[in-house]
């Protein structure tokens, strides 16, 4: 070749490159078409490698038409461990619960000395139950309240949860509706701050209530014997029968941390597709619905591995028929954005590390605070220096402190010092020490970001791994091994004009909600601080 001939060649090389370089960044300037229907799902204790274990397993329809058709975030990040209100929350506000207020499902009501829901409100009246909630204690925007702004009001936003806390979330402020299964009896319910409950609860509570049809539903393996991967081979043979029966007071509870639920949101979320129109009207719509694949912690077994297995082939099930009904009955996959966010798989667990000689012990919540109280009394006094213990939280009297005129932060540090020296207990520390603590990567404690300062406690503890947590000795309800677990899950994006791929870099949670505004053309929640990712 000649030496003229070897300069073109180079050059043209050259300019190939420099095409294919900039054709990915030009594509990610032009946004999606803006969607006709958004549906928003979160699913309680998604494992991505849970995921890739069982596609073959899957049907075309649900997880695998999200691999193959969606982008896959498969390491996202909340930070420090949450309970499933908790990151619901960052999902759908981008803001971590130092500013949209909710740091856990439950707070501790100094006042009361007893936990409390985040949400609840007694200003409110509540629709087939007489639990009183309210959004009030959100303290930000979400993504359902920036899509109803934009629309002026005209774009529907129903959520649909077994549980009441993640609906509301999921619902914001400006929501229409939001709707959960109640643990007293069994009812589709709601809360009168949301003013259009749709018509398909009360034909639901009416005609065909859960109360009547627990009975009958039984939780069983879908796949037969033998045919589970990736089991020992004691485990494929195993069988679970699992009953709700109506002389069991806790049968609600337990059913809405079974499979079988996930099937009752899906056919409700059908109703609600089918009997408003979503998505086929001119505003959009936006449907929000959450499952759960956290571990069923009700099992008479301590290894319900099968029972997990089982209930992500379900749930892929329930998403094919979802996608399904879209495609079919709705405005079309082709009009639809779909987000699917996870929330970190609880650290739920029963106690049998003892057959094994696994290093344990019991850490009676109890004792811990009778010895703390006697500690402070032989230093300061006779008085009722500690309230409670609520999450791993000691809460001190700040005003009985306050009227002895003693010195707080002097209290906390004898109290962790004193708490840190108490078999089974890791680490102690005050609450001024976690906020200056920021973002440790080795502390065992959730940096400042994930705590809300107005309703933590004074003194935060770890206890050890492998440990049992003794809430109270008379009720073996109340207990609960300690088990670290990283705070991850996994994201799907489905929008057909965004191609498919996997990005398995870490994400910090709070992208998602500003990831999805973006998508959507609508403003970020007002406490998304994040810039969005670029699909």
């Amino acid at each position: 070749m000649s030496q003229s001939h070897k300069r073109l060649s180079i050059k043209l090389v050259g300019a190939l490159v420099a095409v294919s370089a900039v054709l990915p960044l030009s594509g990610q300037t032009t946004l999606p078409r803006r969607p006709r229907l958004v549906v928003g799902i979160v699913i309680n204790g998604l494992d991505i490698d849970k995921v890739y274990q069982l596609r073959e397993h899957f049907t075309p329809g649900g997880f695998n038409k999200l691999l193959d058709n969606g982008v896959t975030l498969s390491n996202v990040d909340f930070g420090s461990p949450l309970d499933d209100a908790a990151a619901t929350a960052i999902l759908v506000t981008g803001a971590s619960p130092a500013v949209n207020g909710i740091a856990a499902s439950e707070t501790y009501n100094m006042t009361t000395r007893k936990a409390q829901p985040v949400l609840l409100d007694e200003s409110t009246i509540g629709n087939f139950t007489d639990e009183t909630y309210s959004p009030k204690a959100l303290r930000v925007s979400t993504l359902s309240d920036e899509m109803r702004i934009d629309t002026s009001g005209l774009g529907m936003v129903h959520a649909i949860s077994p549980d009441a806390i993640t609906s509301i979330i999921m619902a914001g402020h400006a929501g229409n509706s939001a709707c959960w299964i109640t643990n007293q009896t069994g009812k589709w319910a709601s809360t009168t701050y949301y003013t259009e409950l749709p018509s398909s609860i009360q034909q639901l509570n009416h005609l065909r209530p859960l109360s009547v049809r627990l009975d009958t539903i039984k939780w069983t393996p879908t796949l037969p014997e033998g045919a589970y991967s990736d089991l020992p081979s004691h485990k494929k043979i195993y069988s679970f029968n699992h009953t709700f029966f109506g002389n069991d007071s806790e049968r609600y509870v337990r059913y809405k941390s079974s499979a079988p639920v996930n099937t009752e949101v899906t056919t409700l979320s059908l109703d609600y597709l089918k009997l408003l129109n979503m998505g086929k009207r001119e505003p959009m719509d936006m449907l929000e619905l959450n499952y759960t694949l956290q571990p069923y912690t009700y099992s008479t077994q301590a290894d319900t591995r099968v029972e997990q297995i089982d209930s992500y082939l379900r749930l892929d099930r329930d998403l094919a028929r979802l996608f399904s009904t879209i495609e079919n009955q709705g405005p079309g996959l082709d009009n639809t954005l779909v987000w699917i966010a996870g929330t970190p798989a609880s650290n739920a667990s029963i106690g049998e590390e003892g057959k094994w000689k696994i290093p344990t012990g019991e850490f009676s919540i109890e004792r811990a605070i009778s010895l703390l109280k006697v500690n402070l009394m032989s230093l300061y006094g006779n008085g009722d220096w500690v309230i409670g213990y609520y999450n791993n939280q000691i809460y001190l009297n700040r005003d009985l402190i306050q009227q002895r005129g003693q010195d707080l932060n002097e209290f906390r540090k004898e109290s962790a010092d004193f708490l840190r020296r108490m078999t089974g207990v890791t680490y102690a520390i005050t609450i001024d020490q976690v906020v200056d603590a920021g973002k440790s990567s080795d502390s065992p404690f959730p940096p400042a970001r994930n705590l809300d300062i107005d309703t933590a406690g004074d003194v935060l503890i770890s206890v050890a791994p492998g440990w049992e947590i003794v809430q109270n000795a008379n009720s073996a309800k109340n207990k609960k091994v300690e088990r670290v677990k990283s705070s991850t899950s996994a994201v799907f994006i489905l929008h057909p004009d965004i191609n498919a791929r996997t990005i398995d870099t870490p994400v910090d949670a709070r992208v998602i909600a500003p990831t999805v505004a973006r998508l959507l053309r609508i403003r970020s929640p007002n406490g998304a601080r994040l810039a969005p990712i670029r699909l």
